[in-house]
């Protein structure tokens, strides 16, 4: 692994994006509300904010812009279209499985594996084609 090879501001636009993706696709108007009742809550119980979410979210998303980084170089992949395979074969292979691994045991309804599944699809895509595309 050659961490030389990774282009950090890549890296840091990718970390972005997974914000401004997360921030659209959890909002209220789109997926939060469906997700939440989902998973059995009440919409009046909403979530308490807890800065460490916003940590952990930050590292989660540090170390997958990374390793997405790698795997393309390692790939050799450049270009928008090899950065959308990478992303969503990674999705395909990693992230789907353990997403609805996780999701079946905790007994969870299917609407909350799709909506999670999607929003790590949208990011994987747009991290793929971030890295794979941004002049070296």
């Amino acid at each position: 692994m050659d961490f030389s090879s990774i282009n950090w501001l890549a890296v840091a636009a990718s970390i972005v994006a997974s914000f401004v993706i997360g921030f659209i696709y959890y909002h209220p108007k789109v997926f939060f509300n469906t997700w939440w009742v989902a998973q059995g809550k009440s919409l009046k119980e909403q979530p308490k904010p807890d800065p460490m979410i916003w940590v952990f979210t930050f590292l989660a998303s540090a170390v997958e812009a990374v390793f997405v980084a790698l795997f393309l170089n390692t790939m050799g992949a450049a270009g928008l279209a090899a950065g959308l395979t990478a992303g969503f074969l990674i999705w395909l292979g990693f992230v789907a499985p353990t997403n609805l691994v996780n999701n079946l045991f905790a007994g969870r309804k299917w609407v909350v594996f799709f909506i999670e599944a999607g929003n790590h699809l949208l990011y994987l895509l747009a991290a793929g084609a971030i890295l794979a595309s941004w002049p070296k």
